[in-house]
């Protein structure tokens, strides 16, 4: 696969504007990103509209396991983002093809792991996060098949973290939109015409995963790389697996214990009923999607911060964190309004329960709230990380997670009668703290 061909759709991090090749880098993330949201929402929304109440609940529960280990895979592949777009920005084009092969052995590793060990852990999961009885076998099959495409999850992370660290997020964006359209029809035809309700949606899922990996090799072997890779390269190079790890690692280590925190929530909301447990799977996928903006705008301003750092351009890397926080807050704005007055519309588009309607958008109500906050938030966690400062971020994510948003959700499950806007309050009281330090140490 070695191949010095001229990339086109690469951009120019470290030289000429800022604000116009970090937004055409940005956009194209967010389409990805939204679209691969769409697997889990797809499922959620056909489940809910050919379903029961027991299948949305079901459904919600595995995507919310499967949404933690990708969120993990897709932390750690930061690393290597990061270090591929300093050895660019640098021109040390030398070592990147080490980069990548880190990347192949480390994460196929953990692919393989993830496989072979969640279907066992399937029972386990269920049985800690307290599904709901008449779910709780639905949700066992869900995350069992998913597990089977846990390979595919991790291939398309990395493909996706090697892309961007290149200064191509265009083909990720191609590749996935072209799977997704074909989980769309593979949900409607398993679940809604062939009626197998959250197992037809858990296949399709794995296939839509599967073709976008595929996609992404062929565009690879067609377009080359813009440095040598070969079979020199497939060797283990511990120094850059060591170097992946150290960067993504405190990334992935918090994202694991927040994603943690928000299954706990869960939990305490699976505990007071079905209703409360389907409106709030609803609430977070809703709430997936409006957390795509500033997540975009962070893993863009990464990449962006990345090259620019290897270039020793210092005073560019932060313009560009200003610029990020501009245009991310703008968005949030319209977003926080939509959830806070108009979230029984949201979430009228995964169920077609008034209750769960309900729930839903009592949720989204204190949602609204985090959305104006995590415009900043993660436009900072996008900045430290390009700069390969991860810890700090790692033990703010922490604290916030299990010293401010467990306990205060927990406090609040305790308050009669029950309120899932109380509880969702939980999620944006952590981040006044975590902000003020981030920028504390940015200053």
């Amino acid at each position: 696969m070695a191949s010095e061909k001229k990339h086109k759709q690469e951009l120019s991090f470290t030289s000429g504007p800022i604000l116009k090749p970090l937004l055409l880098f940005a956009l194209p993330v967010l389409g990805a990103q939204i679209i691969q949201t769409l697997y889990g929402s797809v499922d959620l929304m056909i489940v809910g509209r050919f379903g029961s109440a027991a299948d949305v609940s079901a459904v919600a529960n595995g995507v919310s396991v499967m949404n933690t280990i990708t969120w993990v895979i897709s932390s750690l592949s930061i690393g290597t983002t990061v270090l591929l777009g300093q050895r660019i920005g640098s021109g040390d084009k030398e070592s990147a093809g080490d980069i990548i092969s880190a990347a192949i052995w480390l994460f196929g590793f953990l692919g393989l792991v993830v496989m072979v060990l969640l279907p066992f852990l399937a029972v386990p999961l269920c049985t800690a996060l307290k599904v709901p009885e008449l779910a709780f076998t639905k949700c066992v099959q869900y995350i069992t098949v998913c597990s089977y495409g846990a390979v595919f999850i991790v291939a398309y992370n990395v493909l996706g973290s090697v892309f961007r660290g290149m200064g191509d997020s265009r083909t990720p964006l191609l590749s996935v939109a072209i799977a997704s359209v074909l989980n769309i029809a593979g949900d409607y035809y398993l679940v809604a015409i062939r009626g197998m309700a959250s197992l037809g949606a858990a296949i399709a899922t794995v296939l839509a995963q599967a073709i976008s990996v595929i996609i992404c090799i062929v565009i690879i072997s067609i377009k080359g790389l813009p440095f040598s890779f070969g079979r020199k390269n497939l060797r283990i190079n511990w120094i850059a697996v060591r170097s992946t790890l150290n960067l993504g690692l405190p990334i992935t280590f918090q994202s694991l214990l927040v994603s943690m925190s928000f299954i706990v929530i869960q939990v305490i909301v699976n505990d007071i009923g079905l209703i409360a447990s389907a409106g709030m799977g609803v609430a977070e996928k809703l709430s997936g999607f409006i957390m795509l903006v500033p997540n975009s705008f962070s893993q863009a301003l990464s990449a962006f911060v990345a090259q620019n750092v290897g270039a020793r351009d210092y005073k560019r890397a932060e313009k560009a964190l200003v610029y990020s926080i501009a245009a991310s807050f703008s968005i949030a704005l319209v977003m926080a309004y939509m959830s806070f007055f108009h979230g029984d519309l949201m979430a009228g588009l995964f169920s077609k329960d008034p209750e769960v309607i309900k729930a839903g958008w009592d949720y989204l109500r204190a949602y609204a709230i985090d959305t104006l906050m995590i415009s900043f938030m993660f436009c900072f966690v996008g900045y430290f990380n390009g700069c390969g400062l991860t810890r700090f971020d790692m033990v703010q994510g922490i604290v916030g997670a299990f010293g401010v948003r467990v306990p205060m959700a927990f406090m609040m499950s305790r308050v009669r009668p029950v309120s899932l806007f109380l509880i969702g309050l939980s999620t944006p009281c952590v981040l006044p703290a975590s902000e003020r330090a981030l920028l504390l140490v940015l200053l």
